[in-house]
């Protein structure tokens, strides 16, 4: 990476309505001086890969509730692969149960977060990853 800031994409895919958490993440990430590009609501896999590679974005950031993480993740890991993100972060959060983190995590898909957690947290680990990246 370079000295720009790290490029996040966030984004919600699909039918889930509630985006409150993603904009309260979004936020975190610009005041830790991030670059994020919030897409909103009713996004398609393709859609948010598709900004993931005009922006030159460094991480994607998925919120799920609606239960649909398992295809979304996956359907988003597969795209962003075929269009050489493969070195790219896609991490995310929302109501995943951790044995569908598990089988995220085996697919590729970095560390995923839930309500409550510390938006601290999420800071430090996008950039550990863009740090041991850069190396």
């Amino acid at each position: 990476m370079t000295d720009r800031p790290i490029k996040v994409i966030v984004a919600k895919p699909g039918l889930d309505g509630h985006d409150r958490g993603a904009k309260v993440v979004a936020r975190a990430l610009v005041e830790a001086g991030m670059e994020v590009v919030y897409l909103g609501l009713r996004q398609t896999p393709e859609s948010i890969v598709n900004a993931a590679l005009e922006e030159d974005a460094d991480v994607v950031g998925l919120s799920i509730l609606s239960g649909a993480h398992l295809t979304h993740f996956r359907r988003v890991r597969e795209l962003m692969d075929e269009q050489g993100l493969g070195d790219r972060l896609l991490t995310g959060g929302g109501i995943i149960p951790t044995k569908d983190q598990e089988t995220l995590n085996k697919l590729g898909v970095g560390r995923l977060f839930g309500p409550g957690d510390d938006l601290r947290t999420i800071v430090d680990y996008i950039r550990t990853w863009a740090a041991a990246r850069s190396k």
